[in-house]
């Protein structure tokens, strides 16, 4: 016995989708600002790739950074090749994906640089490279930059980009953040200047090393910088967190940050401050 009639309702079964219309529509054809969650057309953002509303940088790779960032570029280390020291399953092949995502050799991409007439040692790390991690090889080619910047008496621009120690390398990766370090120190020993950028997101290991190691720091708008996730922290002290914690412009009231920055005046100020900080005249 039938208790109860079935509704004729219009359900998925009866709509048939038009899958060459599907594919004719982009994937990547709308943002949404992580921060304040306006809605962007994709072909809206320029070159800088920023909310227009908030100022907000969305992640970019390292490659379309440098293209409005310097005047000139001569990349270094491209030599260097990634082990897998700890045969972690997977982890070859992940690292194979990522250079042909990105074209480079490892997370960070390093080298010789000129603004206008100022010359300079430049890294930029890469948050479509597997997060941006810090593994050997990105120290490696981290700590040559600055030790070559020492020898020729250049300033370091770096700009930061890292979900932290990459966990596929090991304690390996976490010594990256003592070698840089001492890199950094040698170099600030011999009176020069380091200048760091900090991009969404500068976490983990990157944070609690090198990514506040410099003479000036700047800092995007809204980017995350922190050392721990907010679901470890809220885990580890029994308590919510507030919004804003991580943000650029908390660490700047709190005195972490010197300045908040926006991409489009990035290039004019760094300019400045090398000139102000005594950088390297052609």
């Amino acid at each position: 016995m039938q208790l109860y009639k079935r509704l004729k309702t219009l359900t998925a079964n009866h709509v048939k989708s038009d899958r060459q219309a599907d594919a004719k529509v982009p994937d990547d054809l709308w943002q949404k600002c992580p921060k304040c969650g306006t809605t962007i057309l994709t072909k809206q953002l320029d070159e800088y790739a920023t909310c227009p509303h908030c100022h907000y940088g969305f992640r970019i790779s390292a490659r379309q950074r440098l293209q409005w960032l310097v005047d000139e570029f001569q990349e270094q280390d491209t030599d260097l090749q990634t082990r897998d020291p700890l045969h972690f399953p997977g982890y070859p092949a992940k690292i194979k994906q990522a250079q042909a995502k990105t074209g480079l050799n490892d997370s960070v991409w390093t080298g010789r640089a000129r603004i206008k007439d100022q010359q300079l040692a430049l890294g930029i790390m890469d948050p479509t490279f597997i997060m941006g991690s810090l593994g050997t090889v990105t120290g490696e080619k981290i700590t040559r930059l600055f030790e070559r910047a020492t020898k020729d008496g250049l300033p370091v621009v770096l700009c930061t980009a890292s979900g932290g120690a990459r966990m596929q390398e090991g304690i390996s990766s976490l010594m990256q953040m003592a070698k840089i370090s001492n890199a950094v120190a040698q170099h600030a020993a011999a009176g020069f200047l380091y200048l760091v950028v900090l991009t969404d997101p500068t976490t983990g290991g990157v944070t609690a090393s090198f990514a506040m190691q410099g003479d000036i720091t700047l800092a995007e708008p809204h980017a995350l910088v922190g050392f721990a996730g907010r679901r470890v922290i809220e885990q580890t002290i029994h308590q919510k967190i507030p919004a804003d914690l991580q943000d650029a412009e908390n660490l700047e009231k709190h005195g972490f940050v010197d300045r908040i920055v926006q991409r489009q005046d990035e290039k004019e100020l760094i300019y400045q401050l090398l000139q102000y900080g005594g950088g390297h005249h052609d």
